[in-house]
């Protein structure tokens, strides 16, 4: 029929418009351009050229400005012998990509040129049932929860803060969980943290969370560090980990979470609540990025910061920290979004609103700044677990 097109001229067609290279080419290209692979699933997991953002040919009108944002990127594609590829290419040049590119021969001629190869870590059949949301957000994919799982994740605390984020860390597949806390259950602990339950009182915070863990996602390894944090452990058991979840409830811990985060380049996600208010940010070293010193640079006096116990603090209230801690930690590990750096956000529950302050690195910091510390600074000896007040000028 008049005006149908064959194969060969939708082909001929795409070359026009989608000039290629060979695999030579592309290895010896600086910068590097993306990559872009348009096979399918069972495709890729045969192997992939290294650091290839995977958007398969059927999703790919879908799903390719949330992998490549840009439209004037250096794009180049592949599929198994090159010819979805240019196809592919047409597309995108039709969408405003401006820079496409396709790889002569795809994948098996990369291959059989001897060039690296990328063979991904592949999901069992059962993880792929318990983490199937996941695996629908491009965002996170199979390559994001298996990077999930190879995550380490330390959590300062069991207690209101910790136990949602470890329960939500661990439900989200994060492969290693460590926490840090000396205390036992109590009764009055149970108002608010989760993880531990009126049959645990009097047991060690760390075995109970441990088993709640075990329960909810018994692949989730966790390391019980049933002890107290000091300069004198800080920095090895910090080392062990890829991020910090920070929910201690009082000064000195915090300014010590600070200082150990800061000297090891760890990221930190803080959070701390207060009777009906809640505060979280995240703190990631180097770049000219805020440390937790420039934000509050000395703790409150003792009459602005009661003790727990003094103060009192709503049951559900560290429920929603404690998931926006493991939101910012999740988002970390994936390298996706935009974290609560620079930005402390504000929680008030009585008015439920959310509000925001932003701030910067102070030269002066003691931590950070012009002069960084070479090791830990002194600990603050002050036991409280009230919010510090923000500061207008931040």
């Amino acid at each position: 029929m008049a005006g149908m097109k064959t194969k060969s001229d939708l082909l001929k067609s795409a070359r026009t418009q989608v000039p290629e290279l060979t695999p030579a080419e592309l290895s010896r290209q600086s910068p590097r351009p993306v990559i872009v692979d348009v096979r399918e699933k069972n495709e890729t997991d045969l192997g992939t050229l290294p650091g290839a953002r995977q958007v398969p040919r059927g999703f790919l009108e879908l799903r390719i400005e949330e992998a490549v944002p840009d439209h004037d990127a250096d794009v180049v594609l592949y599929c198994a012998g090159g010819t979805r590829s240019l196809l592919a290419g047409a597309t995108l040049r039709e969408m405003g990509y401006t820079r496409v590119r396709s790889l002569a021969g795809g994948y098996g001629a990369w291959k059989d040129a001897g060039l690296p190869v990328e063979t991904a870590a592949k999901l069992t059949e059962a993880q792929r049932s318990r983490y199937s949301r996941h695996l629908l957000i491009p965002e996170v994919g199979e390559a994001g929860q298996i990077k999930l799982l190879k995550s380490k994740v330390l959590l300062i605390g069991a207690g209101g803060l910790g136990s949602p984020s470890a329960l939500y860390l661990a439900a989200a597949g994060v492969g290693r969980l460590g926490i840090i806390d000396d205390d036992v259950v109590d009764e009055s602990n149970l108002q608010r943290q989760i993880l531990h339950t009126t049959d645990r009182v009097g047991m060690p915070k760390t075995e109970s969370a441990k088993k709640a863990i075990a329960a909810l996602n018994p692949e989730v390894v966790v390391d019980e560090h049933r002890l107290r944090l000091t300069r004198d452990n800080a920095l090895a058991l910090f080392g062990q980990y890829d991020v910090v979840v920070d929910g201690s409830d009082n000064f000195g811990t915090r300014y010590l979470v600070n200082d150990a985060c800061v000297l090891l380049s760890k990221p930190n996600v803080h959070g701390s609540i207060f009777r009906f208010d809640g505060q979280a940010t995240t703190f990631v070293p180097g770049g000219g990025r805020p440390c937790y010193r420039c934000l509050f640079p000395e703790p409150p006096p003792p009459e602005l910061a009661p003790s727990c116990q003094e103060a009192g603090v709503l049951g559900v209230l560290p429920g929603i920290i404690g998931l926006l801690q493991a939101v910012e930690a999740v988002k970390l590990l994936l390298g996706r979004g935009e974290p609560l750096v620079g930005r402390l956000l504000l929680y008030d529950a009585l008015e439920q609103k959310f509000r925001e302050v932003k701030y910067e690195r102070d030269p002066l910091c003691p931590a950070c700044g012009d002069r960084p510390m070479k090791e830990l600074l002194p600990e603050y000896t002050e036991a409280s677990c009230a919010i510090a007040p923000h500061r207008a000028s931040v």
